[in-house]
């Protein structure tokens, strides 16, 4: 075999070069690396220092990180059967190495030698505090027997989680509709039917192909005419890995769930805790269960009377125009957009013209321009996984470099569904080490079809602001210590702070103009589009706001009240939520839960509140800016001293009080919401 482009000290992975025979040789290599320095370290732990302890720990993880770190995102973006037997091969290596570590209890006493040491600055003693307290929730302190099992859980849960993921990827895949009449195609905008007619070309078919990858499966909901279409689609898309739809059982996540549940429920039993919730808010900023599910019900309680006022007046709507007086689940899209064009005048279609993607990324570039001082600009000659992805970087004002990262933004068969960033390399700087961070941007927007660009929704808009705010705070940190650099050590309640408080700048005029062009004309956003743009904003935000509630407490509730006597009780539970919250239940066939991958496969266990907690923060950030000017340089230099330099390294409470001057309230929120009328 060629050298190992795992194992090569390089500033940026070598993607064309890693094959899947790479991948097991390297792990194994640095793992036996890692235990002979644990070793090494555990006798020392009398002498332990930050030099000679911490920093040859946090070398040691970063040089593992920088090997896996390309191997997981390659199996995210370009999944292979290959890769993906060399990835699951390595899962419980991995799995095993990491309680190894965290376990060792002289590797937990030299840490608490070095914590009592003077002279430490408050990122490496917020270091040290986040990884005693990590250490003891991974059991450091637990006898042999509690030790072993806990163990064999993580293993076990490091392979489910997996499964999972890909059972939704596989269940994705495998579902495609030719369609031979452009008949069936009614209602769907050009740019629709020309990806589907695309979709079947590269399959050798003829006629036109959906997918359920989300550029095709939307349009569908949204505009097609055909109802039995909208329905087939929706019953694909909501019974995906699941014991119900058109593979039903083939890729089943049923038994994945409830083992995924249980065994969470007795990792967080181990470490004394009453359910996994409550483990899981262990390192947040929420305090305890009662005040996530008070935070949640009270959210609830201020809009699910606007929410099912909004699916009356759907109603009325279609009965009083249309004729129909049975809305359904696949219904609801179709019938929302039809009065959202009658009441506003405005659909995405008008609008994705002014959405070409090159020119939103140079805008949205020109808004971190002028409100963090940096400049981004687009290298090439990188070496990149496929030919759509981009790769740039962030310099100072004086050309000083910041910040590396790549973007993919199209959707493609075999890559993940969704939107997400991910840490390439994170910033280090050490006595024998430095290195800037670098970050993966991915997203699943359409491609360029028949000769036109790719042109966004302004939802889509939304999302490539909103990874990029991730980004962001990886990229911008100026904190030296990995585990608390960028979004390392920030409380997973407050991570989505700079991602969803990047999204105001979509909706605001001076910035719009800074991107929002024509693709053909270059003309600006017309101001009556505007006008009527801005008037549609909080269209049916109520319904909205309780659809995500509805996954929040979901996901809360089937963690905190998980009884190992009577199993998940997912579906019971989601029915229980639903009473409470829905405005339009689904068909008993529904099995959103088998394709919820934000809590079963990703890091949102427990902590799917974070989406809403986190929004009070930035509608109250943002706030700040709509009383200063959206392009204020004080308050902008402020938000990226206080958060986006400053990552994990400091309590995020005091963090944003010194940002703010003050603590959050939910009244922006609500006012951003149109929500903020409700008692």
């Amino acid at each position: 075999m060629d050298s190992n482009p795992l194992l090569e000290s390089s500033a940026l992975p070598a993607f064309s070069r890693i094959r899947p025979e790479h991948v097991e040789p390297a792990i194994d290599q640095l793992l036996a690396d890692g235990r002979q320095l644990v070793d090494e370290l555990a006798s020392q732990a009398d002498t332990a220092t930050w030099e000679n302890f911490v920093e040859r720990i946090e070398e040691e993880d970063d040089r593992l990180s920088r090997a896996w770190g390309p191997v997981s995102h390659l199996n995210s973006v370009m999944n292979t059967d290959e890769l993906r037997a060399a990835y699951n091969a390595c899962l419980p290596k991995l799995s095993d190495y990491a309680t190894e570590v965290s376990q060792n209890p002289e590797l937990y006493r030299g840490y608490k030698r070095v914590a009592e040491q003077p002279g430490l600055n408050p990122a490496q003693r917020k270091l040290l505090e986040n990884t005693l307290r990590d250490l003891h929730l991974a059991g450091v302190d637990l006898p042999a027997d509690k030790k072993a099992r806990y163990r064999e859980i993580n293993q076990a849960l490091s392979q489910l989680t997996n499964k999972f993921a890909e059972n939704v990827l596989d269940a994705s895949n495998a579902w495609t509709l030719q369609l031979h009449s452009e008949e069936r195609l009614a209602g769907l905008p050009a740019s629709a039917k020309a990806l589907a007619r695309q979709h079947a070309k590269e399959r050798g078919l003829d006629g036109w192909v959906l997918t359920l990858d989300f550029p095709s499966f939307e349009p569908v909901m949204r505009y097609a005419d055909d109802r039995a279409l909208r329905r087939e689609v929706y019953e694909a898309f909501t019974t995906r890995a699941s014991d119900q739809g058109p593979h039903t059982g083939q890729w089943d996540n049923t038994e994945v769930m409830e083992r995924i549940l249980a065994l969470r429920h007795e990792q967080a039993q181990l470490l004394g805790f009453g359910s996994y919730a409550e483990l899981s808010l262990a390192p947040k900023m929420a305090r305890d269960t009662d005040e996530v599910l008070g935070f949640l019900h009270d959210l609830a309680g201020r809009s699910v009377t606007q929410a099912r006022a909004e699916l009356a007046e759907l109603r009325t709507f279609a009965a009083a125009e249309h004729g129909v007086d049975d809305i359904q689940p696949w219904d609801l899209g179709y019938w929302s957009e039809k009065l959202r064009q009658h009441r506003y005048a405005i659909s995405d279609e008008e609008l994705k013209p002014y959405f070409p993607l090159e020119g939103v990324i140079q805008g949205m570039f020109a808004v971190a321009e002028r409100l963090f001082g940096v400049r981004i600009e687009r290298a090439d000659g990188v070496d990149t996984w496929h030919k759509d992805v981009r790769f740039y970087q962030i310099s100072d004002p004086d050309d000083t470099l910041r910040a590396r990262f790549y973007l993919d933004p199209f959707a493609r068969q075999r890559k993940q569904g969704g939107a997400w960033m991910n840490g390439a390399v994170s910033r280090m700087r050490m006595a024998s080490r430095e290195q800037l961070p670098v970050a993966h941007l991915v997203c699943n927007f359409t491609p360029p079809v028949e000769g036109h660009p790719s042109l966004l929704t302004h939802r889509e808009v939304e999302t490539l602001f909103h990874e990029f705010g991730h980004g962001l705070h990886h990229m911008l940190t100026r904190v030296d210590y990995p585990p608390v650099a960028g979004i390392h050590g920030v409380p997973w309640d407050a991570v989505e702070l700079p991602s969803q408080f990047m999204e105001n700048w979509c909706w605001e005029r001076e910035s719009l103009d800074l991107f929002a062009a024509h693709w053909e004309t270059g003309e600006r956003i017309p101001d009556d589009l505007f006008e009527r743009m801005t008037a549609a904003k909080n269209f049916q935000s109520a319904m909205a706001m309780v659809r995500q509630l509805e996954f929040a407490l979901f996901d809360f509730r089937i963690h905190a009240e998980f009884d190992p006597a009577q199993g998940g009780r997912i579906y019971d539970i989601l029915d229980q939520v639903r009473d409470e919250v829905a405005v339009l239940k689904p068909p008993p066939s529904n099995r959103f839960a088998h394709g919820f991958s934000h809590i079963f496969a990703g890091g949102y266990a427990a902590g799917y509140y974070s989406y809403k907690w986190a929004e009070v923060l930035s509608a109250d950030a943002f706030s700040l800016f709509e009383e200063q000017g959206i392009f204020h340089e004080a308050s902008g230099r402020a938000f990226r001293e206080q958060i986006l330099e400053k990552g994990g390294s400091a309590d995020a409470m005091a963090l944003y009080v010194a940002f703010r001057g003050r603590e959050p309230n939910v009244d922006a929120l609500l006012r951003h919401t149109g929500i903020a009328a409700q008692a």
